[in-house]
């Protein structure tokens, strides 16, 4: 998608603080933090939301969970964090390209 923020982060048209990054995936800090660390996690790969994900994104969204406990800990949360993933209008989706949230406060 040409005018999504995210598809064009992914693709480095914008600048992003990146903590991760393969071929799939991208992972970096919010601009809008909600929680001393406030990551998150999005495919390179353009999906709306939740709601259009298909039985081909299975192994994406599988991926997507697994490398999430790692960027925790990788940014100090370790101990603990929250994740979110915010669904269509009606579930507080406000960038309409699948992400997924990763917050916590780092514990000594």
């Amino acid at each position: 998608m040409t005018d999504c923020i995210f598809c064009k982060i992914a693709s480095g048209a914008i600048p992003a603080d990146k903590v991760y990054e393969d071929d799939d995936v991208l992972a970096f800090r919010d601009i809008r933090p909600a929680a001393p660390v406030h990551l998150l996690l999005i495919p390179k790969k353009h999906i709306d939301s939740m709601l259009t994900t298909t039985k081909e994104d299975e192994a994406l969204l599988g991926k997507m969970l697994a490398l999430t406990p790692n960027l925790a800990r990788d940014n100090g949360l370790g101990a603990g964090y929250k994740t979110a993933i915010n669904t269509g209008l009606a579930g507080g989706q406000e960038v309409f390209h699948l992400h997924l949230h990763i917050l916590g406060t780092p514990q000594q």
